[in-house]
């Protein structure tokens, strides 16, 4: 669900953004990506999980 978010906001920013000005050079990009992955798995990484806590020990 969270990556069709994305995917439209990819679709429609750049029809209702103003034109952005040239990029950097692509060494500055190529260390931007990692960055922006690190980031990514550290959100999550500390987002609270969806699956459900399953206490063995309690059903013995």
């Amino acid at each position: 669900m969270l990556l069709a978010v994305f995917a439209v906001l990819l679709l429609v920013l750049p029809l209702v953004l103003p034109p952005l000005p040239p990029l950097p050079p692509p060494p500055f990009v190529l260390l931007l990506i990692p960055v922006v992955m690190m980031l990514a798995l550290l959100f999550l990484a500390f987002s609270p999980s969806k699956m459900p806590d399953l206490d063995i020990s309690s059903s013995v």
